[in-house]
């Protein structure tokens, strides 16, 4: 998924001006069925939406990478009535992040764009987006074909489906509080099958290195943010060592409690489960304090889904991500590792927001 995606790209676009009455943005409402290849594209009524990639990566000799990119659309608040191709009715923003112990920070990059002129969209019918050269698009064969070129790191990865996709919440309508008008529409796809390049400047003197892996896709869009009272989120995506998937969330409020949690998990033999909020806890084991903003992340979590336990802890301390120059956030989001019940059971993301400052809507 990823809900709190949504609204660090609703505070990027919070200030443009309307040029009439603004939009009537679609609703997200329970009941409405997902269908593909159709939902695997744009939704351009809809105010926010994104298409996020996050996995592990393995290099020839062995050594684990983290690896994540995200392309959003928002639709802004400019009148789509008006005829000028300079008007920024849709926006793509694009993330990329690399995770290698070995360099001890994350590297990233980020940019935006304005829809048009043949160098930014997000395509409707199935996944096309571009940004420059920057892309996602899905094949006929169902494959993804991700390509970034970033100061810092560049990708080409093919990511292949080995599972269905996993519908989120209540057969895709995911709830992001007590109240049903904060929702989303969301499904995803674990256990991507990757394959490809990357190429930093840590790595072999720059030169692009052959990896294979596993990813987990999430895609989202809705028209709505959360709640006033809502100050950050903990979420996390893992696939399981036994063919399983899990996903679990907690929205938290400015006291620090749990405004709302939820999570879905998919066993290895194909069963899905639904926990409500009274079902999942999050519990900090251990922080790490950024040296460039002074925000302490719970980087080492235990999330419980019903009788289960799951410790996660991260690859590496420091994946601090800062975007105030596109979606206009700082937050933690990174690869870890995942034990059930004390034994080893997958890899997969942790993404923590609202810990340098509360989210202001």
């Amino acid at each position: 998924m990823r809900f709190m995606r949504l609204l660090l790209l609703l505070l990027a676009t919070a200030g443009a001006a309307a040029l009439a009455d603004p939009p009537a943005y679609a609703p997200v409402t329970p009941g409405r069925a997902l269908g593909f290849p159709q939902d695997y594209g744009a939704h351009p009524d809809h105010r926010t939406e994104w298409w996020y990639v996050t996995g592990w990566l393995d290099t020839p000799d062995g050594k684990p990478l983290g690896f994540q990119v995200t392309f959003f659309r928002s639709r802004t608040a400019h009148d789509p009535r008006n005829p000028s191709a300079f008007a920024p009715k849709q926006l793509i923003i694009g993330h990329a992040a690399l995770s290698d112990p070995s360099v001890g920070r994350l590297l990233h990059d980020q940019r935006s764009a304005r829809e048009g002129f043949g160098l930014a969209w997000a395509k409707t019918g199935d996944t096309d987006v571009r940004l420059e050269d920057w892309a996602m698009r899905r094949g006929a064969d169902g494959r993804y074909s991700v390509t970034v070129r970033g100061g810092e790191l560049s990708l080409d990865l093919t990511l292949a489906p080995s599972q269905p996709v996993l519908l989120q919440g209540e057969a895709g309508f995911s709830r992001k509080g007590p109240k049903r008008e904060h929702a989303s529409y969301y499904y995803s796809q674990p256990h991507l099958q990757v394959a490809g390049t990357v190429m930093y400047k840590s790595a072999r003197a720059g030169k692009p290195l052959q990896v294979t892996g596993t990813a987990w896709l999430d895609h989202e869009w809705s028209s709505q943010v959360l709640e006033p009272n809502a100050a950050g989120w903990d979420w996390t995506g893992i696939n399981l060592d036994d063919g399983g998937a899990l996903m679990a969330f907690q929205i938290r409020a400015k006291d620090g409690g749990a405004l709302w949690a939820h999570a879905t998990l998919r066993d290895g033999a194909g069963r899905v489960r639904q926990y409500g909020p009274d079902q999942v806890a999050f519990a900090p084991q251990a922080r790490w304090r950024s040296p460039r903003t002074g925000a302490s992340y719970p980087v080492a979590t235990a999330v419980t889904t019903g009788g289960t336990r799951w410790e996660l802890a991260p690859l590496q301390p420091d994946q601090e991500l800062d975007s105030r120059r596109s979606t206009g956030a700082v937050y933690w989001e990174g690869a870890v590792r995942v034990l059930r019940d004390g034994r080893p059971a997958g890899r997969g993301y942790l993404e923590l927001t609202g810990y340098l400052d509360p989210m202001r809507l």
